[in-house]
């Protein structure tokens, strides 16, 4: 029989050396974006105030995404909102898998950021019309305007995500590939 790789054999598809890193940025992430739209919502009541600026270029508005990333493919009806959440499921699924087999720790912060992102907007869909979104950026001059699509915490946390996972990979680091 042969012998399993050094640093494999406690290896699983469920948990791996730094599948806790992952589990912990996830959870602050998915943390985070929860508790600014409980916040938001109940405490600020962003839905009675309209737009609200913040800085020249941001404003808080309230929107309610039915669709996937960027208002694509909205979804009226029970079965479409379903089936996004299935397929968030089968995502963070997928992207656990991939945690559990991470080889550095930007891999697995990287994942548990999109894991905890997911997860959020995912909860959002449980209990709401829709995802909330709220951060609106734009730029605003006599002749031109440019309005940013809305968006919230949990999309900053895959974004960022993203771009780490994509930093590791050209940095040539040891990230994991996916399963």
């Amino acid at each position: 029989m042969a012998e399993p790789a050094p640093g494999t054999a406690d290896r699983g598809y469920a948990w791996g050396p730094l599948s806790a890193l992952g589990l912990i940025v996830a959870a602050l992430a998915c943390a985070l974006d929860q508790a600014s739209k409980l916040w938001l919502l109940d405490v600020f009541d962003l839905g009675s105030r309209g737009s609200v600026p913040v800085v020249p270029f941001t404003d808080f508005v309230l929107t309610w995404n039915t669709g996937i990333s960027y208002g694509l493919f909205p979804q009226q009806g029970p079965v479409g909102q379903w089936a996004l959440l299935l397929f968030k499921v089968a995502a963070v699924v997928f992207l656990w898998i991939w945690l559990a087999r991470a080889q550095s720790r930007l891999t697995a912060a990287a994942l548990g950021l999109i894991i905890g992102g997911a997860v959020g907007n995912a909860i959002d869909r449980l209990h709401w019309p829709g995802v909330l979104d709220f951060v609106l950026w734009h730029v605003e001059t006599a002749g031109f305007a440019f309005r940013w699509y809305v968006f919230n915490f949990a999309d900053v946390a895959i974004v960022a995500g993203v771009i780490g996972l994509l930093y590791e990979a050209l940095r040539g680091g040891r990230a994991a590939k996916a399963p």
